[in-house]
């Protein structure tokens, strides 16, 4: 997934929450993608089995497929998204999985603003691994 803006940013001055936000989106356009790998359904049920795979309890069980797999340097990207200080947690939601969320969404942000497209790739693979079975 290469950057569609070409602005110089440096992933490594930015705020975890920062690259949370962007990760957010990166991770969500990923399960989007990989979900319409299943062929034409209706919005609505693509929706709902997305909203499904971003909640903070999916990307909490998919940071434990992928960390095995982490470099030092993505492990401290990680953490530094888990530890980052927020101040709202949704409903269905734990405080942990919330952590563990903001933290994987930071590495997801990270690797894209620095342009990791075969990194990217590599880990959201083996996020969906056996998803689809």
């Amino acid at each position: 997934m290469d950057k569609i803006l070409s602005y110089n940013i440096n992933p490594k001055e930015l705020s975890a929450l920062n690259l949370a936000f962007v990760g957010d989106s990166v991770y969500d356009m990923l399960v989007r993608e990989y979900l319409l790998t299943f062929g034409n359904r209706q919005v609505g049920e693509l929706n709902k089995d997305k909203v499904s795979m971003v909640c903070c309890k999916a990307q909490t069980q998919a940071f434990e497929r992928i960390r095995p797999l982490l470099t030092e340097d993505e492990e401290a990207v990680f953490k530094r998204g888990r530890n980052a200080t927020v101040h709202s947690v949704p409903r269905n939601s734990t405080l942990k999985d919330y952590h563990t969320a903001t933290g994987m969404e930071a590495l997801f942000g990270y690797l894209y603003l620095s342009g990791e497209s075969a990194r990217l790739r590599e880990l959201f693979s083996a996020v969906v691994a056996g998803c689809d079975e």
